[in-house]
């Protein structure tokens, strides 16, 4: 193994502190597997982080840190890479540098094993970056340490990192002239970021934090500049009160501590506690913790709660809690199979065979879906010609489409070719993902069981998609109690043979009795359930207002948070 690639581990410095101690040990832990004895070599440094004891580092402590890195740095923790297997990249970056680690699964005992380590101290202008371009920095850094091995590696290798919004970097159409200069070098590999919690990601964390920040000077500036002075403040709103007070007198009940504010000024009041730079619009509860400490008047409470209620910036800006108006209306419900369907995109998937989208086609009668996957987001005419080769030939024409508002399902040629085939046409309201929640909710299955499927490897997911929607079809629905096979098909796909029934051929009409009792069966299911729903979701609704003509609205331009 060359020396230069666990240069980072040999450099480790002593820790002066508990903290740096325990940061070591993190990074000590998702190895102890490799090292024999873990407990009892480790165990000088392990006392070391009671706070019940004091923090002195001593000979049989150092003797354990330098085995410990010595232990790190040879087998049987370290493999040599091989470019026929898949590579791993933890990376992570704090504020003084970066860490990574380049890993592989090994053969003889299928776990992950280190292959090198890397530590780079940030330069004053890297200090600078925000979080996300640090993360970022960390990535490039990493793959340009170790390209001679990621480079020509044959199979895409994984990044973990603990900055999510990363996995949609190689996806992003706006990017800066730095980002720009990195995606074309990351454009020479071949590889998936994937998110990682930060709770596991501690190894490449220890080794990004091994240099100290820089020390703070010995004779620190004030932090007032010379010639100011700290004096009391008085509000240009206590003086107005006052000056009010002149012209009314303070009533008796008014408590000693507390400045009786008359009526002209209260509004002034309510203005300088609610708007003020130093308030920043709260709720009724803060304004009225502003006011009380200073003011009070008979109806202090009441006048709050009003002004705060009327406040546009408020109505304009903040989120509302109140339950959402309106009655759940749900959509109605289909009487056989296939006859309406709900049809959605998913997207931000990693390459995988050269496809990077799946259409889901959903019965909203069965809970049976198709999951097709695609290479890029389709137009108008092409989802046409996919729904047609995937759906319509196997299932018939449908009476019904529901889907979102995206340009594909909005434009002329969509609303035409629905028409020829004889459905109509149902758009989701704006911001509103409920009105296709079958889709939605088939999204999530999917998304759920191929990250189980191809957790080893993301971007081996089209491959596993005909087992996820098989997977999806034959598992029982909370709304009908039935798998989607059973209520389209009238029977369960028997896996083992010894469920295949021995009888005679059933006639046509014996098949087509089965599937009309059945598809009774889940049409009353979903009525009930669809009670069931309504009801329970009515508990945190209000009725829907009532409008005049003429009466203005304001209108959110925004989905709610």
């Amino acid at each position: 193994m060359d020396p230069a690639k666990v240069q980072a581990v040999i450099d480790w410095p002593v820790p002066k502190s508990r903290v740096e101690l325990q940061r070591f040990l993190g990074f000590a832990n998702f190895y102890r597997r490799f090292i024999r004895n873990f407990g009892q070599v480790a165990a000088p440094l392990t006392a070391l982080t009671s706070v019940k004891t004091c923090f002195k580092w001593s000979v049989s402590a150092q003797g354990a840190f330098d085995l410990l890195k010595n232990r790190f740095t040879s087998a049987p923790i370290l493999v040599t890479p091989d470019v026929s297997r898949q590579f791993i990249v933890e990376v992570d970056a704090s504020e003084v540098g970066v860490g990574a680690i380049l890993s592989q699964r090994s053969f003889s005992d299928d776990k992950v094993h280190p292959c090198a380590y890397f530590s780079h101290r940030l330069s004053p202008s890297e200090r600078n970056y925000d979080v996300g371009n640090r993360e970022l920095l960390a990535i490039r850094l990493a793959l340009g340490e170790w390209r001679q091995w990621l480079e020509g590696a044959t199979v895409p290798f994984v990044v973990w990192t603990d900055h999510r919004n990363l996995e949609y970097i190689r996806s992003a159409k706006r990017l800066n002239a730095r980002q720009a200069r990195w995606a074309l070098f990351f454009a020479r590999f071949e590889f998936v970021i994937s998110y990682r919690p930060g709770s596991k990601n501690t190894k490449p964390d220890a080794l990004s934090r091994l240099f100290s920040s820089s020390v703070a000077s010995t004779d620190p500036e004030g932090i007032l500049p010379e010639g100011r002075v700290v004096g009391l403040t008085v509000w240009g709103i206590e003086r107005q009160v006052k000056q009010a007070l002149t012209q009314t007198p303070s009533p008796r009940a008014c408590p000693r501590n507390l400045l009786f504010v008359p009526v002209p000024t209260r509004l002034a009041v309510l203005q300088w506690a609610h708007s003020a730079k130093l308030a920043g619009h709260p709720g009724v509860r803060g304004t009225l913790a502003s006011i009380r400490q200073r003011f009070w008047w008979p109806t202090r409470e009441h006048d709050t709660r009003r002004f705060v209620a009327a406040c546009s910036v408020c109505a304009q800006t903040k989120s509302g809690n109140s339950p959402p108006a309106g009655r759940l209306r749900p959509l109605p419900i289909p009487s056989r199979p296939w006859s309406h369907i709900a049809l959605d995109f998913v997207t931000g998937l990693p390459s995988s065979a050269g496809k990077t989208v799946i259409l889901t086609v959903v019965d909203r009668f069965s809970k049976a879906a198709h999951f097709i996957p695609l290479a890029k987001l389709p137009s108008a005419k092409e989802t046409a010609q996919i729904i047609i080769e995937n759906v319509f030939r196997i299932h018939g024409l449908p009476s019904d489409v529901v889907s979102d508002r995206g340009p594909q399902f909005t434009s002329q040629f969509w609303r035409e070719f629905c028409r020829l085939i004889g459905a109509s046409v149902s758009l989701s309201s704006g911001f509103h993902p409920q009105s296709n929640g079958q889709a939605e909710r088939a999204n999530q299955t999917i998304g759920r069981i191929l990250r189980s499927l191809s957790f080893r490897n993301p971007a081996s997911w089209s491959e596993q998609l005909p087992w996820a929607e098989y997977a999806h079809n034959s598992l029982p629905s909370s709304a009908t109690g039935l798998s989607p096979f059973q209520s389209s098909l009238g029977y369960q796909p028997p896996l083992f043979s010894s469920q295949f029934a021995e009888s005679s051929v059933p006639s046509a009409q014996a098949f087509v009795q089965r599937c009309e009792r059945t598809w009774k069966r889940v049409r009353s299911a979903l009525c009930r359930y669809r009670t069931q729903t309504v009801r329970a979701a009515n508990k945190r609704r209000t009725k829907s207002p009532r409008y005049c003509r003429g009466q203005s609205l304001a209108l959110h331009s925004e989905p709610s948070p």
